[in-house]
């Protein structure tokens, strides 16, 4: 599978088997988020791996939209440590996490992306959970762990949303 495949074949899933994922696969996902661009080659990101069942409870209970059964967890933070660190650690955070992704499709498991922050009910309550340090912040987590669901791979194009040259610009024929 190349990399293109890869990215129209990652979908969000929600329904994970049981099966454990090794502590191998999650550190070639670690991999994969760190290898990710930053500002300024910042590197703002600290990661949480869960595969507790106790610490996956209590995040399901903190985080309304993430109460799903998966036997992992990796939980992206943000500790911006320059000024282009603290501009842009949302941004380098996310293209770790993306990073996650897509690695995850080409190892055959499944994921699914929770939003914590700008939620600061969320990032109070995962940064308790997890014991982070305050000048550390929740911005996402992802499931991860072998699908029990199939979707088919999709693009999401929309012409309407491309603009050439300037905004309002459709591509000229």
């Amino acid at each position: 599978m190349n990399a293109f495949e890869a990215i129209l074949k990652r979908r969000s899933i929600r329904k994970f088997t049981e099966q454990p994922v090794s502590d191998a696969d999650l550190l070639h996902l670690l991999k994969a988020a760190m290898a990710a661009p930053s500002a300024t080659n910042a590197r703002p990101w600290e990661f949480v791996v869960v595969t507790d069942a106790q610490v996956l409870a209590e995040l399901k209970r903190v985080l309304i939209l993430a109460r799903f059964n998966a036997p992992a967890a990796v939980i992206v933070c943000g500790k911006p440590n320059s000024i282009a660190a603290r501009r842009f650690w949302v941004q380098d955070c996310s293209a770790a996490m993306e990073n996650m992704l897509v690695a995850a499709v080409e190892m055959g498991l499944g994921s699914v992306w929770v939003g914590i922050h700008p939620v600061h009910l969320f990032e109070q309550g995962v940064a308790k959970i997890l014991g982070l340090p305050k000048d550390v912040t929740p911005m996402g987590m992802a499931y991860f762990g072998y699908p029990a669901e199939e979707k088919e791979p999709r693009t999401q194009y929309d012409e309407s949303k491309v603009h050439w040259q300037k905004y309002g610009n459709p591509k000229a024929s």
